[in-house]
């Protein structure tokens, strides 16, 4: 099967809030309890845009979307502006074809191109597929939180891991304007 990786129109918002309300209802992957309706994905897309920041598409041929991805500011302070954190999901019946792959590699691409130097990942600890595909992708472990979160009745522990885009570039000057 052939998939094209491109970014998302508004015309994709309906089925990646499906992606996103399967995830909440069904995993752990996403920590909300609420699943969401069109307008919060909207706010969400727009968002995103205004900061520069990708939403990227896996589709089909026939232009269905098969999974998103997407990064933002992982930290709202100056010091952290160079520093995202990522979300890769993939529709429930697709996983297992390789397109998180696939997503994760054209993110880290589009951080690369955006003049970011590290990606954060905050991985539910027991999620060993997405902490898999995040090994494969250059991500280490960088950290772990037992008990941070909660849902279904339990508590769930955050493993953190990051990847660091450009291995010794130099820190950025200081802008002092």
């Amino acid at each position: 099967m052939t998939y094209t990786i491109r970014d998302a129109q508004p015309t994709d918002l309906p089925a990646i809030r499906e992606i996103y309300n399967h995830a909440v209802l069904n995993t752990t992957a996403i920590w909300n309890e609420q699943t969401v309706d069109l307008g919060n994905r909207q706010a969400w897309l727009s968002a995103r845009q205004s900061q520069g920041y990708p939403v990227l598409v896996i589709v089909d041929g026939e232009q269905n979307v098969l999974g998103y991805a997407s990064f933002g500011d992982w930290r709202p302070f100056d010091g952290f502006r160079h520093t995202v954190e990522h979300s890769v999901y993939v529709r429930d019946d697709q996983r297992g074809n390789g397109l998180g792959p696939r997503l994760m590699a054209a993110l880290i691409e589009h951080a690369r191109a955006c003049g970011k130097h590290v990606m954060v990942a905050a991985i539910e600890s027991g999620n060993a597929a997405s902490i898999r595909l995040h090994e494969r992708a250059g991500f280490t472990v960088t950290g772990q939180m037992p008990q941070v979160g909660i849902k279904f009745g339990r508590w769930l522990d955050l493993t953190f891991m990051q990847l660091i885009l450009n291995p010794g570039a130099p820190a950025p000057a200081v802008n002092k304007e």
